[in-house]
């Protein structure tokens, strides 16, 4: 799994200097954005293999934002993982609607999250 190329969308820069050196020390290759808009001008150069996507954004959401990668054809490859702090009750099934494959609730436990990539990478490769 190491090598696999991972986006990370947030607009909180400490979560994405967390995130993304948890994610590097495991070799990944990772790329951060701070939102969508960001993220959708980079997905026309750039094809990684998994986006963790945070729920809560200005402008438009992690759910807007996933909706958009989904209905472009050539990203349904792509593995999207949303993370969030908001774990309210039916949350995790609208992100899945939207088109999430998994779902994690932040504050984020460095010692867990590493492997819960790899998990979802794993599965994605079935």
């Amino acid at each position: 799994m190491t090598n696999e190329t991972i986006l990370i969308v947030d607009d909180n820069p400490l979560n994405l200097k967390l995130m993304k050196r948890l994610l590097e020390v495991e070799h990944y290759q990772v790329l951060t954005v701070k939102n969508a808009e960001e993220t959708l001008t980079l997905l026309e150069r750039f094809h990684p293999r998994l986006i963790l996507v945070d729920f809560q954004m200005p402008g438009l959401d992690g759910l807007e934002l996933t909706r958009l990668i989904r209905s472009n054809s050539k990203n349904q490859d792509i593995f999207i993982v949303m993370v969030t702090s908001d774990d309210q009750k039916g949350e995790e099934g609208k992100a899945k609607d939207a088109g999430c494959d998994g779902y994690i609730i932040k504050p984020i436990d460095i010692k867990t999250f590493p492997g819960l990539v790899a998990d979802f990478l794993r599965k994605k490769n079935i």
